[in-house]
């Protein structure tokens, strides 16, 4: 199957096929650098560092940019508020997102070009555009693209130019329209600003995105990504700039994704009625509030504190890129608690095979050889499937979570767990079910290190002695056929974050970290 993707600009799925046979450009909108990250900002790196990963694995050569902006009025705002200058203050949000995207395993992007390294690149960019007629200097040494000149304007958004045009903000007296917008604006008193044919200024916020993929992908480059509420005005701009400017598609394929939102209830990690995005389905965008500062984001350095980054990212992949993602604690916890199902096989797994499940190599493109009647054989065909139809991390999962119980009950019907019973035949299909685990599992950023995790070993003689304890009632409990009794003690044990593995050689205990 052919991998399909769905076009914000056509509102349609459609054949992937790269402008340049074998090669991929891709461009994601960065974060503006004036507050420390929240998980907002790591859906969309996330997100596109699994879509370069699969590509990759289906054998492209892919070039992936995020972009950062340094220069902006919240940045002016925030760097005054703290008394340090504004690039004080864009190089230390830039470290802690940087840091943060380094925790979450984000390891694929090739450029990080930032705004205010790009100037050169911008000036000329809207010299272009002035010369064509496009865009125009007002007073005070601003300069705006004028949308009237641009007959595909609002071909992303699907809306009138008319629907678009709001009251033109507080520079409406300088522009020819309502809803044309700043490519350059003249310096104000105490501002950063570099010299310019129209004076000292800075950039606008759309022109920016639009010379920095100029600069590193090209006047038309693959695939341009970012969230929903991008599409417009930002998006919307960078087109009739771009396009005006070059006389081409900026981007063949326009991918949105759905934001992050707060959220009361809690749905299943894990199961098969993963929802995908329908084609053409609007409810993302009808539903696509987003969740900031003002809804309670806090710095995501602090949220790695309570929770690992493998969950946050098995969170964020868990639903289809394209719908809103509900972000509650509970949510959080129930994914650590699903990804225990995981740690639970590799530790089983080095308890059979005798080696561990990370030192597993697996193929790292789709072309390698597979028996189509190994272990799992099937299930890595419904994956691909499951991916090649518009990235859809979420029902891959829903995979993942069918090939580990496949293991386990191979596992349990072989009584692999008993040494007489481990022949070579029997060994060889296991470490060929895991491998594949390994390989589906890498294409999403998952499980790439082993986990740290408290235990019985090596610590707490009390919180041991406790638990034995629990696990002799537990096991009376069994015994009797008392099994309200044993599912209470275990079910208390999960929202513990403990779980009990009842082996051959007895029960044995373990608490994730967080």
């Amino acid at each position: 199957m052919a991998i399909r993707i769905y076009n914000t600009l056509s509102k349609n799925k459609e054949p992937f096929e790269p402008l340049q046979p074998g090669k991929v450009g891709i461009y994601l909108c960065g974060p503006t650098v004036y507050k420390p990250s929240h998980i907002g900002h790591m859906v969309g790196p996330v997100i596109f560092d699994t879509i370069k990963r699969y590509l990759v694995y289906c054998g492209f050569d892919v070039t992936l940019v995020i972009n950062v902006t340094d220069i902006d009025d919240k940045l002016i705002n925030e760097s005054r508020t703290r008394g340090m200058t504004m690039p004080e203050l864009a190089r230390e949000m830039t470290d802690d997102y940087m840091a943060n995207l380094q925790a979450m395993g984000v390891e694929t992007v090739d450029h990080f070009p930032r705004a205010t390294d790009n100037i050169e690149e911008i000036i000329a960019l809207t010299r272009t555009l002035v010369d064509g007629g496009f865009a125009y200097v007002a007073a005070g040494g601003d300069v705006y693209f004028e949308v009237g000149k641009d007959p595909e304007y609002g071909k992303l958004s699907h809306r009138s130019v008319e629907a678009l045009v709001g009251e033109g903000g507080d520079m409406a007296d300088r522009k020819r329209s309502a809803a044309d917008f700043a490519l350059w604006k003249g310096a104000k008193p105490g501002e950063p600003s570099w010299p310019s044919p129209w004076g000292p200024g800075r950039p606008g916020w759309h022109i920016e995105c639009s010379a920095m993929s100029r600069r590193l992908l090209g006047e038309s480059f693959d695939i341009h990504g970012g969230g929903l509420d991008l599409v417009f005005p930002h998006h919307e701009n960078e087109i009739a700039q771009s396009e005006c400017c070059h006389g081409k598609p900026q981007a063949k394929y326009w991918l949105h994704n759905g934001l992050m939102q707060a959220a009361d209830e809690v749905g299943k990690v894990g199961g098969r009625n993963t929802r995908t995005a329908a084609d053409g389905d609007d409810r993302a965008e009808q539903e696509a509030g987003k969740m900031g500062k003002s809804k309670g984001a806090s710095a995501f350095r602090d949220l790695l504190q309570q929770y690992s980054a493998e969950t946050i990212r098995f969170f964020l992949l868990s639903t289809h890129y394209r719908r809103p993602i509900y972000y509650s604690a509970e949510r959080l916890d129930e994914v650590g608690t699903s990804l225990a199902t995981f740690y639970r096989f590799f530790e089983r797994f080095a308890r059979v095979a005798g080696s561990s499940f990370y030192e597993l190599q697996p193929p790292v493109r789709r072309g390698a050889q597979h028996d189509a009647k190994s272990l799992g054989a099937a299930e890595r065909e419904r994956y691909l499937e499951t991916m090649d139809d518009d990235f859809n991390t979420g029902g891959a999962i829903g995979v993942l979570f069918d090939l580990v119980r496949l293991l386990n009950k191979f596992v349990d019907e072989n009584k692999l767990e008993e040494r007489d019973k481990q022949t070579p035949e029997l060994m060889g299909r296991l470490r060929e079910g895991a491998l594949t685990l390994r390989e589906l599992s890498a294409i999403l950023g998952l499980f790439r290190e082993p986990v740290v995790q408290a235990d019985a070993a090596g610590g707490d003689d009390l919180a041991d002695g406790l638990m034995q304890l629990i696990i002799e009632i537990r096991a009376e409990s069994r015994k009797k056929k008392d099994f309200a009794t044993a599912d209470k003690i275990r079910d208390a044990l999960t929202a513990l974050r403990v779980t009990l593995e009842d082996r051959p050689d007895g029960t044995g205990w373990k608490r994730a970290a967080p």
